[in-house]
Parts: structure tokens; sequence; C-alpha cells
């Protein structure tokens, strides 16, 4: 059984830096592509970043490109997400996901993945 695990979420204050983890385990040999969502309150979940399942397409939403930069082992399947310059609307339940055996691009849609970690909440403050 395939587990996505998520962690490093927490308080930072405006314009600081947080990193978060995500390992997934339970995989006989399969390779992943890998991406982060979150979703506020009220909210939809939407695509903040993710790699494809080599490593070497990585993809971001334009609202924290610039700011935030994933990286990715594929021999492991792991991954982390550095956030700086963290602003108020970053804000929100971080959550990794996980598709197993994709094709090269980066799937940048809910839909595009069957494996989601529990979550790690992620607070911005002034």
């Amino acid at each position: 059984q395939v587990q996505v695990v998520e962690s490093g979420g927490g308080l930072v204050q405006i314009g600081g830096s947080l990193r978060l983890s995500c390992v997934v385990s339970g995989s006989t040999g399969n390779r992943y592509a890998m991406g982060w969502f979150r979703q506020a309150p009220g909210k939809e979940r939407e695509f903040v970043g993710g790699t494809n399942k080599n490593g070497y397409r990585k993809d971001y939403s334009d609202s924290v490109r610039g700011r935030f930069t994933i990286s990715r082992d594929p021999t492991k399947n792991t991954m982390s997400l550095q956030m700086n310059d963290l602003k108020p609307e970053d804000t929100a339940v971080y959550y990794c996901a996980a598709k197993a055996n994709p094709r090269l691009a980066v799937p940048t849609t809910v839909t595009g993945y069957d494996n989601w970690g529990q979550g790690t909440q992620v607070t911005v403050s002034a």
C-alpha cells in the first residue's frame, strides 16, 4: 500500500521561510511524478508545483514561481519544497501527491495524482 507523508509545516512571519518534505513509501520499484498542492479555507485545492518521475522537469504556479523551489530525489521518491519570502496568502494546508508510472510531463491538476498525503498546515502571520 502506497503512503505519502508530508512534514515541515508550521507558523512563520511574513517574509520568512519554511521547508516541507514528502516521502512516498510502500511502492515496489514504481517511479512517481510528485506534486505539491495547497488548500486555504473556503477555496479549492490548487497546484503549487511539481516534478515529473525523473525529477528533470519542474513546474510551478505563477503565484509561487521565484519564491518556492522543489528538490527531488527520484531514486528515493522523496521531494522537498523550499518556501521563501512567504506571504499571508500562502497560508493553507499543503498536500503532497504522487502519481505512479506517469508520462514525462508534470501533472498539474488534482485528478492527475492518485496518492495523497494528509496535509501539513502552513500559517504566515504578521
